[in-house]
């Protein structure tokens, strides 16, 4: 069965504004490329090409851009939130019908990487064998979040872990699978309450990733991933 993937589109971008008035954060530009377009390639690199995309703030120019996803190899649908984001996890709750029966591979729109993602196509099996809900990608924690946001013991993420287990930052990458938001409506609501309580049934399996991540959340740090990949064009949102 092939995996299918959400990128998380629907922020409003407000630390990226004025930015993000008049463009989508997920069509903003490093490199000379659109961000959302470097997790598309890289999906499909790892042989994933159905994915949906939710969107909010200007989505439509996001489905101007992208169309159906065949230039890029990929199958692209939307989920169309109008201008009410409905937050992380009401977001792929109403997605659900479109990501099939098994687990579904999620990263957020905002985030710049070269993590592996066929890593996750791997642990897909091993994840309903296991019956976790969850899979994390976690990450060492970046100056601007040094609290980080919960401990890996072994290969279990956990909210609650002793003292000695240094806390890491969620990257934005996961595999999920549909029991986890068992009980949900439709709505705005955060994905972290589901993950947390999930996590105290010792039912969320994890990694921490060495490579290269970026919280692309500020116009700063958006212009910092612009130069280091050689692009010129990230603070305008140019041909987007």
């Amino acid at each position: 069965m092939a995996m299918h993937a959400m990128i998380l589109a629907a922020g409003r971008g407000e630390r990226m504004r004025p930015l993000t008035d008049t463009t989508p954060k997920p069509l903003l530009r490093a490199g000379g490329r659109p961000l959302i377009e470097y997790h598309i390639a890289a999906l499909v690199a790892a042989g994933v090409r159905d994915i949906v995309i939710n969107h909010a703030h200007l989505g439509a120019q996001i489905e101007a851009a992208l169309g159906d996803g065949s230039r890029l190899g990929a199958r692209l649908r939307y989920s169309d939130e109008g201008e009410a984001a409905l937050e992380t996890g009401g977001g792929i709750f109403r997605a659900l019908p479109m990501l099939g029966e098994g687990p579904f591979l999620v990263v957020n729109g905002d985030v710049w990487t070269d993590y592996p993602f066929e890593r996750l196509s791997a642990r897909a099996a091993d994840m309903t064998a296991a019956r976790d809900l969850a899979y994390l990608v976690l990450v060492d924690n970046p100056a601007h979040h040094t609290r980080g946001d919960f401990a890996l013991v072994g290969e279990r993420v956990r909210d609650d872990a002793p003292e000695a287990a240094a806390r890491l930052t969620f990257s934005g990458i996961g595999l999920y699978r549909g029991a986890l938001f068992a009980g949900c409506e439709d709505g705005a609501f955060a994905l972290a309450p589901l993950l947390r309580r999930a996590m105290g049934q010792g039912r969320v399996g994890g990694e921490r990733y060495a490579g290269r991540w970026v919280d692309v959340g500020t116009p700063e740090r958006l212009a910092a991933l612009d130069a280091e990949l050689g692009g010129g064009a990230a603070l305008h949102g140019e041909g987007a």
